[in-house]
């Protein structure tokens, strides 16, 4: 076959059933007339090639309380006080001058900061733990037992793009490797024939710094996020053209893997063909089990119900909540979910923005943590909750009136469930208008390092070695593992 004809290696691999095929892989697979054995078997007698690379399941550093992540990220910047951390001396203080150097906000701009801004829904205490929650969260707040609130996040930078490059990766710039992708780098997967990490978006669009928020950066690229379409089949031509015997597409596979690991073994180091292989055998394994993976239909009425599937509001997150427990039910290590662009960024009429966002997720959040404690997944299960940063106990400028918040890089709140934390606590204080930390603060290192820490991964001792460099996710400043959340 001539180099220039690009489709000639795929169209042989298709056409399994004809003759020339049958005649490779008598000449390749099994000993010849003359008692010899093939080039092919010879190369594997001489080197065996195993790639450093791969999403085998991988041993822990310590036993783990959890197996697999959900994370539901919610782009845009939740507003704490507003949710979670509610603050009557700010309520007092509606409509009145912050009380103290503006500069100290901590924004970019003064200009645009106006008066104290007080809570914009009603609070009460939720479960036996007495967990404060708004009424915009009302199905959320029924799982009050089984979360643990951080009410002492913070994090670097005020910008979207640098805060969420920080949550995600652990660093402010781009091209580094996300904590999804050190997830699966570590542990690899329990499920070979479906990606260790999975991203689910919204239909209405990516997330702000798209792509980026799931990529492996400097690490292999069979690490990095695979992303599910969030309309129609979340994974095209999952079904093959056409039919043949099991036992032809078992042989051509089979020769098809020993053809790549020649071609590995002629270019060692080179972990970009390494994915490109793994990504083309996954595809394949594919076909046989995401179809049933990602079939709601095989679910209960009242299981769609719970998640709010077929409702108009809560149907787009609600499928994606629901296949965020199908994966992990089969083995995917880590599931990412996000909304599109960043629509907790509520820069005007927060009341409105927030409330209209608690409308399409509350519902579908609530009903995965109900249905993962239903089948005994919670207890194997992290959930996590939040976004890359919190907003202002001021009011900002848009236009003519002030009604919605600013970014605060100072304070936010994110919540996990399950997996090893103790539910129904709230840890961390902030001061009294819910502006800054004033107890256990809680850095985006040290979140990452206790997510790690409930995998059974140790944050000091998973890293990557590049030009002579110990790489981590939790930087080079040793984090804190947050135990006192720790069940």
């Amino acid at each position: 076959m001539k180099s220039t004809d690009c489709s000639t290696r795929r169209d042989f691999f298709a056409r399994t059933s004809d003759g020339l095929l049958g005649a490779a892989l008598t000449q390749l697979l099994c000993h010849d007339f003359f008692g010899g054995t093939s080039a092919l078997a010879a190369e594997a007698e001489t080197a065996e090639q195993v790639s450093s690379f791969n999403l085998k399941p991988k041993p822990v550093h310590h036993t783990a309380k959890a197996k697999s992540v959900i994370q539901l990220f919610m782009n845009g910047g939740p507003s704490q006080m507003d949710l979670f951390d509610p603050k009557p001396v700010l309520n007092k203080m509606d409509g009145k001058p912050f009380p103290g150097n503006v500069e100290d906000i901590g924004n970019q701009s003064t200009a645009n900061i106006g008066v104290m801004m007080g809570g914009q829904y009603k609070f009460k205490r939720h479960g036996e733990s007495g967990m404060w929650m708004s009424d915009v969260l009302p199905h959320t707040a029924k799982m009050a037992d089984e979360i643990c609130l951080i009410n002492s996040m913070w994090t670097d930078h005020p910008n979207h793009d640098n805060a969420l490059y920080k949550i995600q990766s652990g660093r402010l710039f781009m091209g580094y490797p996300t904590l999804g992708t050190w997830t699966t780098y570590g542990l690899g997967t329990e499920n070979q024939n479906l990606p260790a990490y999975v991203v689910l978006n919204d239909p209405l669009g990516m997330p702000k710094n798209g792509a980026r928020n799931w990529t492996s950066g400097f690490l292999p690229p069979i690490y990095q996020g695979t992303r599910f379409r969030p309309t129609g089949s979340p994974v095209l031509n999952l079904k093959p053209q056409y039919k043949q015997s099991n036992a032809v597409t078992e042989t051509a596979r089979s020769l098809l893997n020993q053809l790549d690991d020649i071609h590995r073994k002629q270019r060692p180091h080179n972990t970009e063909l390494d994915a490109r292989i793994e990504s083309y055998s996954l595809a394949a394994r594919m076909q046989l089990s995401a179809g049933e993976s990602l079939d709601l239909s095989k679910e209960t009425p009242d299981t769609l119900s719970m998640y709010g599937v077929g409702e108009r509001t809560t149907d787009s997150f609600g499928r994606r909540c629901l296949l965020a427990r199908r994966l992990v039910e089969r083995g995917v290590r880590f599931v990412q979910l996000f909304l599109e662009e960043q629509p907790w960024d509520s820069h005007i009429d927060l009341a409105a923005n927030h409330r209209g966002v608690c409308e399409r997720t509350d519902k579908p959040v609530a009903g995965l943590l109900r249905d993962l404690k239903q089948r005994g997944l919670l207890d194997s299960t992290l959930v996590i909750w939040g976004g890359e940063f919190g907003r202002t106990p001021t009011s900002q400028k848009s236009g003519d009136v002030y009604t919605g918040r600013d970014h605060n890089m100072q304070a936010f709140t994110s919540w996990m469930a399950g997996g090893g934390v103790k539910g129904g606590t709230s840890y961390g204080q902030t001061d009294d208008f819910g502006h800054s930390v004033v107890e256990n603060p809680v850095s985006v290192h040290d979140f990452h390092a206790t997510i790690l820490h409930l995998l059974g991964l140790h944050h000091q001792k998973l890293y990557f070695t590049r030009n002579g460099l110990h790489e981590k996710l939790t930087g080079i400043e040793p984090p804190r593992v947050v135990k006192e959340i720790l069940s």
